[in-house]
């Protein structure tokens, strides 16, 4: 289970490091021009923290997979986060609409890599929290 935590930290990390892409790639500053001040705001210092948050997921897991296991709040923080990436896989299926990535190569290799990771998370996180 440890190798496992410890797979999910690197990508984790590397998720973190994609988001930096994110204005560019998605061509925020023509994208958000009509916004206000404040929304347009909004979407760079939530992405900033979305990004942070990830990467210390990710740190967690590869300094901590142990206590992640084998102790109580350990098991507690696993049951969190296999929460959170249960949701993440929700939103991916329920919330996102099918035409960002249906008929299109690309964006639905994403979307099927994106749920096989958000399921092995969420399997993995539980797995740790049950012992």
């Amino acid at each position: 289970m440890e190798l496992h935590l410890k797979i999910i930290g690197f990508i984790l990390i590397l998720l973190a490091m994609i988001h930096l892409a994110f204005p560019r790639y998605f061509k925020w500053e023509a994208e958000l021009a009509s916004l206000s001040l404040i929304n347009r705001q909004l979407m760079y210092v939530h992405t900033f923290f979305i990004a942070l948050a990830v990467f210390l997921m990710g740190v967690l897991c590869i300094t901590a997979a142990p206590e992640l296991i084998t102790t109580a709040l350990g098991r507690k923080l696993s049951l969190g986060l296999a929460v959170f990436w249960v949701v993440r896989l929700y939103v991916q299926v329920a919330i996102y609409s099918s035409r960002l990535w249906k008929g299109k190569p690309f964006e639905t290799a994403i979307h099927v890599l994106f749920l096989v990771l958000w399921s092995y998370f969420s399997v993995i996180f539980f797995l740790c929290f049950r012992g």
